[in-house]
């Protein structure tokens, strides 16, 4: 991991920028007059210019800063670079190196961006499930045993006396009370079961498609013109 002190900056181009807490600040887009342009977003985005002095270490994927995200929003949240402080001779001091570099090596460094997709996801409502209760008539059929009484006649010899207390004069009617059960059906609600609703994560796979946009290199010259 590298330290701030020897961070090759033309490397970190690209890469992911993180705070000292681990947030996401977003993309390396640019290293120049002694900041670092971090960029967030794609629609809405977020330019932080930050200081190089402010960068704690770099792992050859992401950049990490020692500031936390609110600190580098309320003091390098800006939409174009901080106006430089070199002096003239320094200026003048820095053009002569870098002409001298171009000179030795023939290399001209040039940065290439690109729009990358950040995707996120959230909760919605989609609809709703009604569960309903509704009474069903069905016919049930018992068995169930009555009991009724009836009269039977059944002869036997007089177990007393064979003289009649009265003589027979005319007909008499006796009655005999007879008995029998009723059926009655009364109807009472109770609990035959329960029914658990339940709800389930079904996950299933979308895809999504957008633009972006990515920069290629051209050269033109007197004699000739290069395209990637």
């Amino acid at each position: 991991m590298s330290s701030k002190t020897n961070i090759d900056w033309n490397d970190t181009i690209k890469k992911e920028a993180r705070g000292v807490n681990d947030e996401d600040l977003g993309e390396v887009q640019e290293v120049e007059n002694n900041h670092v342009l971090v960029q967030r977003g794609i629609l809405n985005k977020e330019k932080f210019y930050i200081p190089l002095e402010q960068a704690d270490s770099y792992d050859g994927d992401v950049v990490r800063f020692r500031l936390s995200e609110d600190e580098i929003k309320s003091k390098y949240l800006r939409d174009s670079p901080p106006e430089s402080k070199t002096t003239y001779d320094d200026r003048t001091s820095m053009s002569r190196r870098e002409d001298r570099t171009v000179g030795e090596t023939g290399e001209t460094p040039v940065s290439l961006t690109e729009e990358r997709l950040n995707v996120s996801k959230r909760s919605t409502q989609q609809g709703e499930a009604t569960i309903t209760k509704e009474p069903v008539t069905k016919t049930r059929t018992v068995e169930v045993p009555v009991t009724h009484e009836e009269v039977t006649i059944e002869r036997r010899p007089p177990s007393g006396s064979t003289t009649a207390q009265t003589p027979v004069s005319s007909k008499e009617e006796i009655k005999v009370p007879l008995r029998k059960e009723e059926i009655q059906v009364t109807k009472e609600p109770y609990v035959k079961e329960e029914v658990s609703v339940k709800k389930k994560p079904v996950t299933e796979t979308r895809t999504v498609s957008e633009q972006v946009i990515s920069e290629n290199v051209k050269v033109r010259g007197a004699n000739r013109e290069e395209e990637p």
